[in-house]
């Protein structure tokens, strides 16, 4: 991950917590570690991750997101530049 991205920090939260809907000003990169979360992009497209999941979202991408029934957590940072493709996920 810190090969990848910068300002790498990772974060926990419990059962059904939300995230209103926001936007970052650059390229974010995500992994599910544990539990599940699924985040709601602009026009409602649903991107579910579970552990080992990965997001890039692009800058500026609006979203919000739901936390899982048993929690999770996330390891995430920012990536270098200020592009990225469209908002993908891998969910090997």
């Amino acid at each position: 991950m810190r090969r990848e991205a910068r300002d790498v920090y990772g974060w926990s939260n419990g059962p059904g917590d939300r995230y209103g809907e926001h936007e970052h000003p650059y390229a974010k990169l995500l992994y599910c570690t544990s539990g599940s979360i699924e985040f709601v992009l602009d026009g409602g497209r649903r991107i579910a991750l579970g552990p080992g999941d990965r997001l890039v979202l692009p800058p500026r991408t609006r979203h919000s997101a739901v936390v899982g029934p048993a929690g999770c957590a996330c390891v995430e940072g920012k990536l270098p530049g200020d592009s990225a493709p469209r908002p993908q996920a891998d969910n090997s």
